[in-house]
């Protein structure tokens, strides 16, 4: 298979250390300086994003707090501030929607704008000066601190890795014409998706190089290396062909809490459940899926765990009837100490229950959910909550879901 010749016109757009660079565009006094963030002070927690002077110094996503100030004892460790990055991210998507009705966003740091999709196919160049015109949108809007890189292929793969070559404040095409150059500048774990043990299965095939994989015959990858359609898939991706534009089924939502002080009070660890509880309906109201399955799960300060998990004939929406499926499982528990906690729903289906219900209880359930979730939307995230909640709510921390993007995809709709 040739590769695709096609103008390239998938961009990809990545926030320059996101979290790290929003402390430092608000704090002056941070800029320039090695800093990062956490979800939680503590002696050994980890950094789960750090400026660029403090990875020039080795200090990187995963260190530990004590391990960063070894190689840096000046280094400056915050506790995330979401809603300053929820800021960063509606304007992000607000910048980019102006561009093309076709725009995905991949993570909290991370989007794509589309423009195969639109009625006027811009060329290459165009589509060069409206990456230039992006970066200087978001200095302008965002903040004269921020920065991005802008990636520009023929499909999702390349693009991504355009925008991962020159780190901070890029701007990369790869298409037909420089593809193979660059693959020779690249190790085989900088491709997007290639981690230790594809790297291992690759190299146990002699394959060590971006382009020995590109080199590597389609039926070598699907029935050798891979052994399965996986491989077709590398073989046309690495060559510009798109396999990556599409869905994938959602197996389930949940949330997880790390308690601040350990526990055994059965009504705290209720209020914080029932808090994890609501903020995991959000996600469930945001895909507009419906759940069989309900599990909660605690661990004890003594090393040992609880789980208790059920899947029900018939599927829950609202609020109120994924609380009294959750605390029914979780009345189960011992009277061990808490010291983690959560819950996850699973056996999603598309949501029916909007329609007209022959129970009038049903249909008034429904009815409330959608008008809470409304003035929530409106107003802003638990205006309105059970009074249950109200301890979880002052307790409980918005982390940043990595990987995920339920919470903003709620943002990104009244971008």
């Amino acid at each position: 298979m040739e590769l695709n010749k096609e103008t390239p016109r998938v961009m990809w757009i990545d926030l320059n250390s996101a979290f790290a660079m929003a402390e430092q565009q608000a704090h002056l006094s941070l800029r320039g300086k090695p800093m990062g963030v956490t979800n939680r002070i503590s002696k050994e927690c980890c950094v789960i994003a750090a400026s660029y002077e403090a990875k020039a110094l080795g200090i990187k996503t995963g260190c530990r707090r004590s391990e960063a100030l070894a190689l840096c004892p000046s280094f400056v460790l915050l506790e995330t501030d979401p809603p300053k990055y929820h800021n960063v991210y509606t304007k992000l998507a607000t910048i980019m929607k102006t561009y093309s009705p076709s725009v995905e966003m991949k993570s909290i740091d991370e989007g794509i704008i589309d423009f195969r999709s639109g009625t006027r196919a811009p060329s290459k160049q165009e589509i060069v000066d409206i990456g230039y015109e992006i970066k200087k949108r978001v200095r302008n809007e965002i903040g004269d601190y921020t920065t991005i890189n802008v990636g520009i292929g023929p499909n999702r793969f390349l693009a991504k890795t355009a925008a991962g070559l020159n780190k901070p404040d890029g701007l990369d095409t790869i298409d037909h014409t420089n593809i193979i150059d660059t693959y020779k500048t690249l190790e085989l774990q900088d491709l997007t998706g290639i981690a230790d043990g594809y790297s291992s299965r690759l190299q146990a095939n002699n394959i060590y190089t971006p382009i020995d994989f590109l080199q590597t015959d389609e039926k070598t990858l699907s029935k050798k290396v891979f052994q399965s359609v996986n491989g077709l898939h590398w073989y046309k991706r690495l060559r510009g062909y798109e396999v990556d534009d599409r869905e994938t089924n959602l197996g389930m939502v949940g949330r997880q809490w790390v308690l601040d002080r350990p526990t055994n009070d059965t009504s705290y660890l209720r209020s914080c459940l029932h808090f994890l509880a609501e903020t995991t309906a959000i996600k469930l109201h945001s895909r507009n899926v419906a759940a069989r399955g309900v599990c909660v799960w605690l661990k004890y300060r003594n090393g040992t765990s609880f789980k208790e998990r059920r899947i029900y004939k018939t599927s829950v929406h609202t609020n109120q009837d994924i609380w009294l499926r959750v605390s029914k499982l979780f009345d189960k528990k011992t009277t061990e100490i808490v010291s983690i906690m959560g819950l996850y729903l699973y056996g999603l289906t598309p949501n029916i229950h909007s329609q007209l219900s022959l129970f009038d209880d049903a249909e008034k359930a429904e009815n409330l959910t959608a008008a809470v979730d409304e003035i929530n939307d409106l107003y802003g995230t638990f205006t309105i909550h059970s009074t249950d909640t109200l301890k979880g709510k002052n307790h409980v921390k918005q982390k940043i879901p990595f990987g995920g993007t339920e919470y903003f995809n709620l943002l990104l709709a009244r971008a």
